[in-house]
């Protein structure tokens, strides 16, 4: 089993920490895959190519089908863009699961469709946020979480590691350290353990899955910022359209929109990602109207779905 470590480079916060980590001791040059440059250090696997980070499509398989070698998770480096434009380190699952079958996703993957969500990016959350103020990069750097979102398609658990959000932050070397630190101490590069090992776990087994907030899930964050807490997919009231059944067309009907859909593709996503997890899902309750909630809750009922309140996770 290997792990694989995906940048571009085109996008100077993603080749930056790529750089950074190449730069660690214990690499060797790998094989390439369909013209792609990796890099060997113990079990991971770090590829380089030179196209959008989202548009290289299944990049698991296409690496065990060139080496015979089983990826057991991906770990995208990324460049993360904000209209705030505060400088940002994030991490997020991958996904679009309220897209239908007609629409075009705008940054890759398919229509709804989620990835498996990396068991790590709890605790690698919390682990970049010691190594960035170790660092001294907060209060400068905000550290958070981000809502599921964009491709591209990948088959293992995966997740997305961000510096945002412009290009002077983009390229700052403190920052491209700091990921490239997570990546090594996170993966045991160092000759630890790692960090976020599911299969490790023996004990919590409490799975948080977000629904409703705005992209940057403050109130799922004040959970997944607690020791011991595991995250799986974050939906962000973008990707929970619902029609009101009281205004137009479907007036009196049940509350229309591909929400129904979004939560169960996320909600399945998290399940498999997690074996043996309890995936609890944590309502934004202030994000929604009265009518929406009554209908995420019959919903989330009728799927068999537990509710919970934080201190259930912890």
């Amino acid at each position: 089993m290997v792990k694989l470590v995906v940048a571009t480079t085109i996008d100077p916060a993603s080749v930056g920490p790529a750089s950074a980590l190449l730069a660690m001791p214990g690499w060797h040059p790998g094989p390439f895959v369909q013209d792609i440059p990796s890099f060997v250090n113990g079990d991971v696997r770090l590829l380089k190519h030179d196209n959008s980070i989202v548009a290289e499509d299944n990049l698991d398989k296409r690496w065990e089908d060139a080496t015979g070698e089983v990826v057991d998770e991906v770990i995208f480096l990324s460049k993360h863009t904000a209209v705030s434009n505060r400088p940002a380190l994030t991490v997020h699952p991958i996904g679009v699961p309220h897209l239908t079958e007609d629409e075009i996703p705008p940054a890759g993957g398919k229509p709804g469709w989620a990835g498996l969500s990396n068991p790590r990016i709890g605790p690698w959350l919390r682990l970049l946020k010691t190594i960035a103020t170790d660092h001294n990069l907060t209060p400068e750097f905000e550290i958070t979480l981000e809502a599921t979102h964009h491709g591209p398609v990948v088959n293992t658990p995966t997740m997305f590691v961000e510096i945002g959000s412009t290009e002077e932050y983009w390229k700052r070397q403190d920052a491209a350290q700091t990921i490239a630190l997570l990546v090594w101490e996170g993966l045991g590069l160092g000759g630890g353990s790692g960090v976020g090992n599911w299969n490790r776990n023996c004990e919590r087994n409490k799975v948080l899955l977000g629904i409703g907030g705005g992209h940057y899930a403050p109130r799922h964050m004040d959970i997944a910022l607690k020791e011991g807490v595991w995250v799986g997919h974050l939906l962000s009231g973008y990707s929970l359209p619902m029609d009101d059944p009281n205004k137009g067309r479907n007036k009196g009907n049940d509350v229309g929109g591909t929400w129904k859909q979004a939560i169960k593709v996320a909600y399945d996503a998290t399940k498999s990602a997690f074996p043996g997890g309890e995936v609890i899902a944590h309502i934004d309750h202030k994000s929604f109207k009265s009518w929406q909630k009554t209908a995420i809750m019959t919903f989330l009922a009728e799927e068999n779905i537990k509710v919970g309140k934080p201190e259930d996770f912890y």
